[in-house]
């Protein structure tokens, strides 16, 4: 299908390169079971190779969870060209699928492993030998591609002529160091597409310029059809691009066909912000606290009218409902939402009353919620059976 997005999900992997964060073993499996059976991703890469002892525990738990499972070979652990090191530790972790990190620059060929283009693709066929010995399906990462295709995409065109034929599954773009804007990820994704049609291509964003979303956008209309996302953006540096993001950009913008279930997004970035013990800021959008809050009292009048204040995003969507704020900008419809919620409706003057206190206490800087209006009622309308109403709701 021309249109089918695939999502491969590194929350496991490079989203655990977030600083300060460590997902212990069976954080590893609740997450890894909640994104393959409920959010229904397309692939997992859930770990790095030869990291330590506790990230060997997690793999092998997620890989023995998922043995004899159709999520089995869809699974994939990151690894390197070192002979069979990597591979030896994959197999022993019961892996079935290795992400191979290359080269995508000829500047990290040359200064970081002191090789010639001729010699380190020499090497990655090489490692792509021993994974099909071993019965290990390989994927390709071509590090730093972005940097490789502005500044020598000779190079990215050696490799890609020199891999083209090789038994790989998918090859990797990603902008290692999140230096790309949408026009150029459009061009360069354009050409992957034009001069390798026969290949399938993956692109990895990272968000140091708060570009990640946009540059999936990009990446998309250029006809990449396999995108890798984080759990709420986690990542390296700035992060990756985040799933629920990506998914309203497919769904909404680009009316892309993918398996993602929104319902479950706010739940599995509730328990990875638990796990992950980084906070999901307020307004990040989807899965923020606040996005589908309305804080101001116009807004909750347009709502009471037709719904003049939605988009497409309805939080039913994903799980989650429509809030009305109580604060300093509060209307009356504001409090006539929180009121209706509690089964109590009041007339034009007492309404007012009420809004007017509240907006009182908010210009004092004091916080105020739903929680509070029963106690705001009573203060307000000297009525006891108001508040004895209420609580015993």
């Amino acid at each position: 299908m021309k249109n089918r997005v695939y999502i491969m999900d590194t929350t496991l992997r490079d989203g655990e390169q977030t600083s300060g964060v460590s997902f212990s073993d069976a954080e590893k499996l609740n997450i890894a079971k909640i994104l393959l059976e409920e959010v229904k991703v397309d692939y997992l890469e859930i770990a790095s190779a030869r990291v330590s002892d506790g990230e060997m525990l997690g793999a092998r738990k997620v890989m023995d969870w998922a043995r004899g499972t159709e999520y089995h070979d869809r699974i994939e652990i990151l690894g390197f060209v070192d002979g069979t090191t990597s591979l030896d530790w994959i197999a022993r972790a019961g892996g079935k699928v290795i992400n191979l990190l290359g080269k995508g620059s000829l500047r990290h060929v040359t200064q970081q492993l002191k090789k010639s283009p001729e010699q380190h693709l020499a090497d990655l066929k090489k490692a792509i030998t021993l994974a099909q010995e071993m019965n290990i399906s390989v994927n390709l990462y071509l590090e730093d591609w972005s940097n490789g295709m502005r500044n020598s995409p000779e190079y990215v065109h050696f490799m890609l002529e020199g891999l083209k034929n090789e038994p790989i599954r998918r090859l990797m773009l990603p902008d290692t160091l999140g230096i790309l804007n949408p026009t150029e990820t459009f061009e360069f994704c354009s050409i992957m597409m034009r001069d390798f049609p026969m290949l399938h291509f993956d692109f990895h964003a990272h968000n140091d310029y708060d570009l990640a979303v946009a540059n999936v956008d990009a990446a998309l209309r250029a006809g990449i059809r396999t995108i890798h996302t984080t759990i709420n953006g986690l990542g390296e540096r700035a992060g990756n691009a985040p799933l629920s993001s990506v998914v309203a950009l497919m769904n909404d913008h680009l009316k892309m066909s993918n398996s993602i279930n929104e319902r479950k997004l706010n739940m599995v970035s509730r328990l990875v912000e638990t796990f992950s013990g980084i906070h999901i800021s307020g307004n990040k959008p989807i899965i923020g606290e606040n996005v589908f809050t309305q804080c101001s009292g116009i807004h909750a009048d347009g709502d009471n009218k037709d719904n003049l204040y939605y988009n497409d995003l309805l939080p039913e969507r994903f799980g989650r409902t429509r809030k009305y704020a109580l604060g300093k900008t509060s209307g009356k419809a504001n409090i006539a939402k929180n009121l209706e919620e509690m089964g109590i409706r009041l007339d034009a003057d007492n309404l007012k009353r009420v809004t007017d206190k509240v907006i009182e206490l908010a210009d004092k800087k004091e916080t105020v919620t739903s929680e509070d209006l029963p106690y705001i009622l009573s203060d307000v309308l000297k009525s006891e059976s108001i508040f004895e109403r209420i609580t015993s709701l």
